[in-house]
Formats: structure tokens, sequence, C-alpha cells
């Protein structure tokens, strides 16, 4: 786990009230000694990479921190397109601190998701040994459901590492945490996204958003200048310069699900377009920077 690193990095200096909300944020890397029939793919490895984020604030800030987390987590989630369910996993049966406090910090998590109009089930005993949490779990293209972000509500580290601010009126208090992540793990994060659109990436997502196919050596060099004007657009494109039939790049890329395929022969760079080819067919001839426009466009608007 990466919490006692976030404590730590909290206690390199004093806080006063004034300097909270604190939000720290790390690529942690964790280790899990998964049994080898365990094992699944991206979906469940022995080593990945959260994004951490460690937030300490004052107990009066503690609704709308939460409240704040819960909002960019369904920005996230609804930007790639995912369904998510929401669970409130309780504190186990199990856990350090006492049943007032307990009691209080799933009372507080209970209200913001009421607060919010959030639909949520309650997962009995789930919870960390610290703080009660609140789950969420995308849906992936089979109807699996797999829990990637995460709140949880934590009074009892900051005690035990003694973490403090200094409040208005110049006493000493403790700070209360928030960890959160919004992918979780990032391997599975991007095995869910790979199924969920099958490979098949918006064009704002796909690594290589335009391929240009030359069908000759011969333009080969208008092929690059084609490249390097959509690359000067912002977008990522590569040239297929191998000495292959052009049925042959256009079916290997095909599979290789780029969003558009930009075939150019003599006709082609005699004219200054190219004949574009998207996942839909074959759209015809285009002029350079009408294209480059329109793909700049549909790429900044995250068209899906």
């Amino acid at each position: 786990m990466n919490c006692p690193g976030g404590m730590l990095t909290y206690r390199r200096r004093p806080w006063s009230y004034k300097d909270l909300p604190l939000r720290l944020a790390e690529l942690g890397l964790v280790h899990r000694h998964e049994l080898s029939g365990a094992l699944h793919g991206l979906f469940r490895v022995r080593c990945f990479t959260q994004d951490d984020a460690h937030i300490s604030r004052t107990p009066e800030q503690m609704e709308a921190e939460i409240t704040g987390v819960i909002a960019k987590i369904d920005y996230v989630y609804r930007l790639f397109g995912f369904k998510y369910s929401i669970e409130l996993s309780t504190c186990p049966e199990e856990f350090i601190g006492t049943q007032e406090i307990r009691e209080f910090s799933e009372g507080v998590l209970k209200t913001v998701l009421e607060k919010a109009g959030r639909e949520y089930t309650i997962n009995p005993g789930d919870g960390a040994f610290y703080g009660p949490k609140i789950d969420f779990h995308l849906e992936d293209a089979i109807g699996r459901t797999w829990q990637c972000g995460t709140i949880q509500l934590d009074f009892q580290m900051p005690e035990r590492f003694e973490l403090d601010y200094t409040d208005a009126d110049g006493s000493k208090k403790r700070p209360v945490m928030i960890h959160t992540v919004t992918y979780g793990s990032f391997e599975r994060f991007l095995g869910i996204l790979t199924e969920h659109y099958a490979g098949a990436f918006p064009l704002w997502l796909s690594p290589v958003q335009a391929v240009v196919l030359p069908v000759t050596d011969r333009v080969n060099d208008y092929a690059d200048s084609v490249a390097k004007t959509l690359r000067d657009a912002g977008l990522r494109v590569e040239t297929d310069t191998r000495s292959e039939k052009i049925g042959y790049k256009i079916r290997h890329w095909t599979l290789q699900k780029a969003p558009y395929m930009l075939i150019v022969g003599d006709k082609e760079a005699e004219s200054a377009t190219v004949s574009v080819r998207s996942r839909s067919g074959d759209e015809g001839a285009a002029e350079i920077a009408n294209f480059a426009a329109r793909v700049t466009a549909e790429y900044k608007n995250r068209v899906m």
C-alpha cells in the first residue's frame, strides 16, 4: 500500500488550516503476490500502478471534498463511455478506532451520496480496516463488473502517524484523510477499456489516429508531406512505406483498427488530395487541409 508514504509526505513540514485541503497524488507501484491460477491478463497481475491520492482536510471540509471527488470520478467514467454502479462498503467487524467514529464515518458517506442524488447499494463489512469507503464498479463489454475507483474516509491513520495542523485558534488538530483512486489499477483499467471498445478506440483515444498508405514508392515523399501536415495539426500519424501491395496494407491497418487510412497514389499526389478510408468504409477524395480540419475537430470534441 502507498498510504504510509502519503502520511510521511504530509509530515515533512507544519501545516495550517489555511493550507487545507491538501491534495497529494502519485502513480504508485503496488505489489501483490497473487497465486498463479488467479492471474488474468491485465485484469489481475502481481505488480500494478495506482493513481493514488491522499487528501488531508479539516472535518468541516469533508462533505464538500468528497462531493468533488465523486464528481471527478463521474466525469472521467462518462468521458470513456462507461456504465458504473456505486457501493457503500461499511467497516469490517475487525477495524481500528471506536464504534462512534465508525458510525460517524459511514454516516458522512451516506449523507454525501444522498445529497448528490446518487443511487448506491450497501456492501456490508467490505470497507477498509481504517474506515468505510465508496466503491465504483465499471461494467465491461460482456457485462462483468470491476471495482476501479474508490473513496475511503480515514480518521485512523492521521492519528497513528500523529499528523496535525494549526487551527484558527492556534490549537493543534488532526486532519481527516481521504484515500482515493479514479482508475485504480492502470493495467486493469486498460484491459477494461480495450474490451469495452473491442480494440476500436475512438479517434481521441487511438494511439495511431491516421495512417498514410502510399500505393507506390513514387509517392513516398508526398505521403510524408501529408503525414507532416496532419502532425502539425496535432494528430498522431504514421506512414506505411513498406514495399507491399496496397491491399495488404489496407488489410493490416484494418485489423489494427486504425480510425483513418489515407491512400495516396499518383492521382492524389497531382491533385494534392488523399483518398479517405474510415472504419465504416470508403469516404472518397478529400483535400488535405479540409480533412485535417474535420478530423482535428472530431479529436478535440472527443467524438465517440
